[in-house]
């Protein structure tokens, strides 16, 4: 049976969308992953583009409400920013709730290469925590 898993973000664009595509690759078909925000900001080039330089294409999903899958009966919550956490929703089901606020790379001002650097550098943050999880709650 897939273990079900949504990632919540404040605006589903980078941090949500990264882990989404961790968790589908290091689970496999063992997880049906879903992300989402409390708002919708749209999936962030640099998060699309940082993911394609780990070899892994998200330039296909979608920025979405958590609104959407109020109906899914989700295994897994995970919020990765206090803001989403904060703002969660009530799940009425067995939903188990895990929480790590990583660093939001959208929000770092400086060069193309200064930011790009902080989209990798949270995307290695965030790649670690997915294959944790994986390894401790579904394998």
């Amino acid at each position: 049976m897939k273990r079900k898993i949504l990632v919540l973000c404040t605006g589903n664009s980078c941090r949500s969308q990264i882990a989404h595509g961790y968790l589908q690759n290091f689970g496999g078909d063992k997880v049906e992953v879903y992300s989402a925000g409390v708002e919708v900001h749209g999936v962030n080039p640099k998060a699309i583009a940082a993911m394609k330089d780990d070899g892994i294409d998200i330039s296909t999903h979608t920025s979405n409400n958590i609104s959407e899958y109020q109906g899914v009966d989700f295994d897994f919550v995970i919020t990765v920013c206090d803001n989403a956490k904060e703002r969660c929703p009530y799940f009425p089901n067995k939903a188990t709730k895990f929480h790590y606020n990583f660093p939001d790379p959208a929000k770092v001002i400086g060069t193309d290469e200064e930011v790009k650097k902080e989209f990798e550098r949270v995307r290695d943050l965030i790649k670690n925590y997915c294959q944790e999880f994986i390894s401790i709650q579904i394998e």
